[in-house]
């Protein structure tokens, strides 16, 4: 067996749901050494969201226009988040190997083998002085992967030690799973976690999201319009696969006929009963399931998942990880992995024909 020396590396990552930028650090071998370290989360400007928002929802324009404009603004806006994670952690930028750099995902077509992440991986090496690595997705996509979800090592070298087989469960803007059983990992998007629901509840409420569940919890679900979501042929498509945000947002057009409350309850049905369609593309029913995200914090989606599912449902705290700031950690363990010409996705994972390594590196000097 090899042995690696670990260092110490910074993660950060801004999501799909552009609540803000995470930033982590981890002390790591790239391997099954693990070591997570404090984050934070910094919020965008408000006006670069707003740019950002409008962007995403203009998909030929993610697709095609330069955007040099908006890829500095995020680089900038990640450089800063780092330099005030540093400060307020009390981290010197000499004890810091590596940052993984992920960038801002404004368009996500791998049946196009498209992806684009804004930021310039090569701008936050020289601003910071610290070797970076970006472009984690890039590789994958171009060799016909889904480039996404990209987390899932990362979920391996943590539950090494947990009761298996162990299923992770992210509900960011998109839902998607980690199915883990020794050396079996699958991992898939399984359908809206919070995009829907945060996107009806601000055109009908002019708030960012559904507070705790409260909105869906005080309302009756439209058992026919989440039947219908459901046919969506995706939910059949063997994994690996992989959605985009907005991918749902034209076929759940049917809520707006219902009132407030309805409306959020049938997008958080439909979200759980998305979540209870990924049982079909893993070998054996998990024995416990753990969920990051912010969707973690919506009691309604926990209650309901315990119910549905039949066994443990919990947050990733129950078992000491930190479900705030996993993703950002899994990029600074990536980037580790990066350099050292090391896998970030399997074929079990995003599709690839053969373990594929990626990233760039980019030298602070």
């Amino acid at each position: 067996m090899v042995q690696r020396s670990t260092v110490k590396a910074i993660g950060v990552i801004s999501g799909t749901s552009m609540d803000g930028i995470d930033v982590s650090i981890v002390e790591t071998d790239g391997d099954t050494i693990v070591k997570p370290g404090p984050g934070r989360t910094f919020s965008y400007a408000d006006d670069l969201r707003r740019r950002l928002q409008e962007l995403i929802a203009e998909p030929a324009r993610a697709q095609s226009e330069p955007l040099d404009d908006l890829d500095q603004a995020v680089t900038d806006a990640h450089i800063e988040s780092i330099r005030r994670f540093m400060n307020e952690a009390g981290i010197a930028p000499a004890d810091v190997s590596l940052i993984g750099f992920h960038g801002q995902t404004v368009y996500h077509r791998p049946e196009i083998r498209f992806t684009r992440q804004l930021g310039v991986g090569a701008r936050v090496a020289r601003e910071l002085g610290i070797d970076t690595v970006s472009r984690f997705r890039h590789a994958d996509v171009a060799s016909g992967g889904e480039g996404a979800p990209f987390v899932p090592l990362y979920h391996r070298a943590l539950a090494s030690d947990l009761a298996q087989p162990v299923m992770i469960l992210n509900l960011g803007g998109v839902g998607n799973v980690t199915y883990i059983d020794g050396d079996v990992v699958i991992a898939f998007d399984t359908g809206p976690a919070s995009a829907l629901l945060d996107d009806f509840v601000l055109r009908r409420r002019r708030l960012a999201f559904d507070e705790n569940g409260q909105l869906a919890a005080s309302g009756v679900v439209d058992e026919q319009l989440v039947a219908e979501f459901m046919r969506n042929p995706y939910f059949d498509r063997p994994a690996p696969k992989s959605l985009d945000r907005q991918d749902f947002h034209a076929r759940a057009k049917g809520v707006e006929a219902l009132s407030d409350e309805n409306g959020a309850a049938t997008l958080a049905a439909f979200t759980v009963e998305s979540v209870i369609a990924s049982l079909r593309h893993v070998p054996r029913p998990p024995q416990r399931w753990l969920v990051t995200g912010g969707g973690r914090r919506n009691a309604h989606f926990m209650k309901r998942l315990h119910e549905r599912l039949a066994v443990s449902v919990d947050p990733v705290e129950a078992v000491g990880w930190d479900g705030d700031f996993l993703e950002a950690q899994a990029f600074g363990y990536l980037a580790v992995r990066s350099t050292q010409g090391l896998p970030l996705s399997l074929p079990t994972t995003t599709g690839v024909p053969h373990p594929m390594p990626g990233g760039e590196l980019h030298r602070a000097a």
